[in-house]
């Protein structure tokens, strides 16, 4: 069989759903219609006992307790919901008052995360916005130092979602915790690919979505601890009561059965797929770096999810480049920044150059990328940079020695 093209590697964007996963929604479509808040008849109650089901799963994954998950859309909606919803529930002083509390996040998080701490400011709260370091790791050191008498919400993400950089979010769960701080983790890029514990990890509260695990879109998860100690959030979203309160709307009967189902794959095959994976980008990074000079990989080489790759081309073009590599689908930045032309705001948070984060791709392998595919893609971007170079004046000035000190690609 084949290569088919165009080759998918944008897969911490989105995956592709499993073919189980769909398998597992299809009668909730047309058989098993009823609401589950119905609980006057059948059809409500086969429903109510598919979402049970499927809350077990996703608990089940991240070594939570059924009645600690929330069903929402996504993470978006999580991320809202667990930092504008602890802030308030946390507040210092009522609203309107200066001084409402102190909350500690990163400049590297997903918008998701930024925005709604943005939104805090406004509202009276005191955000501090951590930089991060040139590899990309935000350490408990950084915000046991951030801490204040009056911080009421830390808020981390635990993979980072464009260079996959791993945060040191058991330890600063753990900070969090002998501080009375609660502790908030955008789990997005994390849950169902590495292991996940969040009584052993301090987490106060977990978001992650269906999309990033095989599942349909339009739903997500999140986890709120509810002993030792039992954490509450105010509500974003009001009218029904749902989901304990905090979530209210009819509930996504289809949608979350696909969640739970896509939580159980991925706890049933998470070790050898990390494995695999590994080994994929692994291949990819070594034989560009082999072929290519002037690239580099950036974040933390060690501490980073084993399907996310991330590297600069220096000399190169960045829409171009995108524009040689069209057969292969892969991100210059998040998905949900790629319609703007602004260079990363991660990488420069990293202090990386506009020019080298112009010519940077993230490339994520997932649970259908093939080893043929990973080939397929070394050897197109590797002719891509060699073409683009060859049009290159500054790549000559650079290959004839004269010096060019002021380009980006040497100050970093």
């Amino acid at each position: 069989m084949g290569l088919t093209l165009p080759v998918y590697l944008d897969n911490a964007a989105t995956t592709r759903v499993d073919p189980r996963v769909v398998e597992a929604m299809l009668p909730y479509f047309t058989d098993v219609y009823g609401n589950p808040g119905s609980r006057n008849h059948r059809f409500g109650w086969a429903s109510e006992a598919a979402v049970d089901a499927a809350r077990k799963q996703a608990a089940d994954l991240i070594g939570a307790q059924p009645k600690e998950i929330i069903f929402t859309s996504g993470s978006t909606e999580g991320n809202n919901l667990a930092i504008k919803g602890a802030a308030e529930m946390y507040a210092k002083k009522p609203t309107g008052q200066e001084g409402r509390g102190h909350v500690i996040t990163a400049q590297h998080e997903h918008k998701a995360v930024l925005d709604p701490a943005k939104r805090l400011q406004k509202l009276g709260f005191d955000v501090t916005f951590l930089e991060p370091p040139a590899d990309g790791v935000i350490t408990a050191e950084q915000v046991k130092a951030a801490m204040r008498d009056d911080t009421i919400l830390v808020s981390i993400m635990w993979a980072n979602n464009e260079i996959g950089t791993i945060n040191e979010v058991p330890k600063i769960g753990a900070l969090c915790h002998e501080r009375d701080v609660i502790f908030h983790t955008d789990a997005t890029q994390w849950v169902g690919k590495m292991p996940t514990d969040v009584e052993r990890d301090g987490i106060d509260l977990l978001t992650w979505s269906g999309h990033k695990i095989y599942g349909p879109k339009g739903i997500g998860g999140m986890y709120v601890r509810r002993r030792k100690p039992r954490v509450r959030v105010v509500a974003q979203i009001e009218g029904g009561g749902q989901e304990r309160g905090y979530r209210s709307g009819t509930l996504n009967v289809p949608g979350i059965v696909g969640f739970g189902k896509a939580c159980e794959l991925c706890a049933q095959e998470m070790d050898s797929e990390r494995e695999r994976l590994l080994k994929l980008r692994t291949k990819l990074e070594t034989e560009l770096a082999k072929h290519i000079e002037h690239v580099q990989i950036n974040g933390n080489k060690d501490k980073r999810l084993p399907n996310i790759m991330n590297m600069s081309f220096g000399f190169v073009e960045g829409e171009g480049l995108m524009m040689a590599i069209k057969d292969i689908a892969v991100s210059s930045g998040s998905a949900c920044t790629s319609a703007s032309l602004e260079p990363s705001y991660v990488l420069k948070s990293l202090g990386v150059g506009d020019d080298l984060a112009h010519s940077s791709l993230r490339l994520s392998m997932g649970r259908f990328t093939k080893e043929e595919e990973v080939d397929f893609a070394i050897e197109k971007i590797t002719w891509a940079v060699h073409h683009l170079r060859e049009l290159s004046p500054l790549w000559d000035m650079f290959k004839e020695g004269i010096d060019i000190n002021a380009i980006e690609w040497q100050q970093h």
